[in-house]
């Protein structure tokens, strides 16, 4: 699951980042207009966040290989049956983790690299004990790991 949850928050990060303008539909090349078809007829009625988004992720889809294609298809689609509320819940992870600082950004990436060097069991029993941590306990533990992090940084 941990797995899934990271393709499907680095999905969204890739969505979420655009920068590019709008386009109209007409400025949209032959090969996007063949991958965003069935948008054809409400192009223009979807607001300008999500044309953006649906633009850069047809070009996307075109700069990939067929392995690639599957890999992606494989993650929406199961990206695509997750429960509207977990679905929310990742969102607003990806929210908090966009408004950490570069730093702590890191801290993080580089402790989910840590997690997954671990053999399947022991990250088994990490989730095991801090899923049965009180709501107390886990505040305390959050706050050692931030109180270690910051150690960590000053030296």
């Amino acid at each position: 699951m941990k797995t899934l949850t990271r393709l499907i928050v680095a999905v969204i990060i890739a969505t979420l980042s655009v920068t590019s303008q709008a386009q109209t539909w007409d400025e949209l090349s032959d090969a996007q207009q063949d991958v965003l078809a069935r948008y054809a007829q409400s192009w223009d009625e979807i607001p300008e966040a999500r044309r953006q988004r649906l633009a850069l992720g047809a070009e996307r889809w075109l700069g990939m290989d067929t392995e690639q294609r599957g890999v992606m298809a494989n993650r929406f689609e199961r990206w695509q049956s997750l429960s509207p509320e977990r679905k929310q819940r990742l969102l607003d992870r990806l929210e908090a983790f966009r408004e950490l600082s570069p730093e702590q950004r890191r801290e993080m990436r580089e402790r989910y690299r840590q997690f997954q060097r671990l053999s399947p069991e022991q990250r088994q029993r990490l989730r095991k004990r801090f899923r049965e941590l009180s709501p107390e306990q886990r505040q305390r533990a959050l706050k050692k790991m931030r109180q270690r992090a910051r150690a960590k940084r000053n030296r």
